[in-house]
């Protein structure tokens, strides 16, 4: 038995993840993104509820922002701290919002359109890491690894100035690709969302699947397609009109992620949590929970 253990506490810190030693009972979380890490980190809060452990959560976080953007307020607010151009996040700079209190971790991500183009991360990724490290000595830094967009999305991200992803593979293997590519540069690891998302979207029952009948071109108000186990948003009617967003997730979408990043702040398999928000069938549910532990246990392999 003792055997075992051992084995498992290896093969658990070989992964960087050992769920057999309790993680931390408060966290202080800061996250640098955009709309793809409030989608992320959605149920983070339920979670750490459900657990008993104190969370605290830090935000600069802005619709569609590139890490571009985000060192580009830095810069503004380190030439001249009154510069209303350097403190977008409500009114304050980053190094306002970094400067309250001690972090115990803070991410950083690339905007998702931008996430599979390994030249769009640099030089600002190692920028803001140093910037983090300076005003937080201490800090772990994570960076988040978004997700492809849903495999009936009407384009995809860049891969290359002027050149887009031709479908989902090959926008989550070069943006996983990139993500990793900074990781390693940097010293520091993943949040593998987009790993998750992409187990899910490819597996041959849980996966989406585009409805097939559905008249696209002629829908009728309130009529939708059949969009089971999606983790985007996809179809929805707004003002009579039949709106499409293949980018952003959806509230199964939502819990996959909070699962990846509760099990890797925390330290603790993903199969131990209950919570499930209410418009996530249980079975799927169940389903998400085994694909956010199998994701954390393979993270460090095909790298």
């Amino acid at each position: 038995m003792k055997y075992i253990k051992s084995l498992l506490l290896i093969f658990c810190l070989s992964t960087g993840f050992a769920y057999g030693q309790a993680g931390p009972k408060s966290l202080r979380l800061f996250i640098i993104g955009n709309s793809f890490s409030q989608n992320a980190s959605a149920y983070l809060p339920n979670f750490a509820k459900e657990k008993g452990v104190e969370l605290t959560i830090g935000r600069a976080e802005l619709g569609g922002h590139t890490l571009a953007q985000h060192w580009g307020y830095v810069e503004a607010a380190e030439a001249n701290p009154e510069d209303p151009k350097g403190k977008p996040y409500k009114g304050k700079s980053l190094r306002m919002l970094l400067s309250e209190g001690t972090w115990d971790v803070v991410t950083i991500q690339q905007a998702s359109y931008y996430s599979a183009d390994l030249e769009s991360y640099s030089p600002y990724a190692k920028k803001l890491y140093d910037y983090i490290k300076k005003l937080q000595p201490n800090v772990e830094i994570l960076i988040h690894q978004t997700w492809a967009y849903r495999s009936d999305a009407l384009k995809f991200g860049r891969i290359a100035p002027g050149q887009l992803a031709k479908n989902h593979t090959e926008m989550w293997e070069r943006s996983r690709a990139a993500y990793h590519t900074i990781a390693k540069q940097l010293s520091i690891s993943i949040l593998p969302v987009g790993d998750a998302f992409n187990t899910v979207a490819s597996d041959k029952v849980f996966g989406y699947k585009k409805d097939a009948d559905f008249d696209y071109t002629n829908p009728v108000n309130p009529n939708l397609p059949n969009q089971a186990n999606s983790l985007n948003m996809g179809y929805s009617w707004k003002n009579d009109k039949m709106a499409f967003d293949a980018n952003h997730a959806n509230e199964a979408g939502r819990y996959l992620g909070s699962l990846i990043w509760y099990a890797v702040l925390f330290k603790e398999s993903p199969l131990k949590l209950e919570y499930v928000p209410n418009k996530v069938p249980a079975e799927f549910a169940a389903y998400l929970k085994t694909v956010a532990d199998k994701t954390i246990k393979n993270l460090n392999t095909n790298k």
